[in-house]
């Protein structure tokens, strides 16, 4: 049945499609400028001698440095946990239907969306200067119990405070705007099932609002970080201050705000790695195919591809394929 002569000038058939790459000249020049411009700097960091790597090497492990690294990194935590809880009751109260309650929560985030962040530092730290004690008692009455302000907030205390309360403000915004992004029909369903605001909110909306509030929320996590930097202003030891009380007796300022970048970089790589992961494991109720990781882009470079294999799509188990499409990790 099939025709005997199969070249291509066998009659009723067209030739075959000589197909012809696109070419990309512009790709190849940004290359080569990205290159030359890359092994510029690399030149310059290598050849300029005042970078002294050998001072970096030396101050790198140095113990202020390790313990400056360790307060930076209790500030991060604590504040980031005070941020987000705090963020999530401000959103839930700025969400309320009554209205001294929601009036409160925008007045808190006004105030500290409105100022910045080092002149709350300086205020904290400062506290004692308007409440010499600060008392448990009653209102407008006797106290049962006082201590000294500076006590009872030190500088790493006013440092949190400063920070935390900060984020909390930012925080109530992005949980508030993860919350709006539910459908309102999922609380009008909760409640039918006898589901009181609070547990619905608990139960059926935050986990939903999740793959909206995660990204943000890392950023978030990885400008507090940096902005733990601000704290040397109060004289608290944190990474940066224990940079410059170094090079401020050595007077090698270069090679330590090198060891402090280092360092910086070296956490905020971390920090954005683990938020892609979270992020991923989010978004298996929303995407078809999750999007390759790391190590499956790295696979597909060297294979010569621009990605890993992608998951298969929800629909595969059409086609005889079976199972979800949630894919490969």
């Amino acid at each position: 049945m099939n025709s005997p002569h199969k070249g291509p000038d066998a009659p009723g058939r067209p030739e075959a499609i000589k197909a012809v790459p696109v070419r990309h000249p512009g790709r190849w020049v940004g290359a080569a400028v990205i290159l030359l411009l890359t092994a510029m700097l690399i030149h310059a960091v290598v050849t300029v001698p005042a970078f002294k790597w050998n001072v970096v090497g030396d101050y790198l492990f140095d113990d202020r440095i390790l313990h400056g690294l360790v307060v930076t990194l209790e500030l991060t935590a604590l504040a980031m946990v005070m941020g987000v809880v705090g963020g999530i009751l401000l959103a839930v109260m700025r969400l309320s239907p009554n209205p001294l309650l929601s009036g409160t929560a925008w007045v808190y985030i006004w105030v500290f969306r409105g100022t910045p962040v080092l002149v709350q530092l300086v205020f904290w730290n400062f506290l004692g200067v308007l409440w010499a004690r600060l008392s448990i008692g009653v209102p407008f009455g006797p106290a049962f119990w006082s201590q000294e302000t500076n006590i009872l907030i030190p500088t790493f205390v006013a440092a949190l405070l400063g920070l935390g309360l900060n984020e909390a403000a930012y925080m109530a915004e992005i949980v508030r705007g993860g919350i709006q992004s539910v459908d309102e029909g999922q609380l009008e369903a909760s409640q039918a099932l006898g589901m009181n605001r609070f547990d619905a909110m608990r139960r059926i909306i935050l986990p939903q609002a999740m793959r909206v509030i995660i990204p943000p929320t890392g950023n978030e996590t990885i400008s507090m970080l940096k902005t733990t930097s601000l704290v040397s202003v109060i004289a608290l030891e944190e990474l940066f201050r224990a940079g410059q009380n170094i090079y401020s007796r050595n007077f090698q300022s270069i090679p330590l705000l090198i060891v402090v970048s280092l360092w910086y970089l070296f956490l905020t790589s971390i920090l954005t790695v683990g938020q892609y992961y979270i992020e991923r494991h989010y978004a298996r109720g929303s995407n078809r195919s999750l999007p390759p990781t790391p190590l499956q882009r790295m696979s597909g470079l060297f294979r010569g591809i621009k990605s890993a294999p992608a998951a298969k799509p929800a629909n595969a188990g059409v086609h005889g394929g079976g199972g979800e499409g949630g894919g490969a990790a």
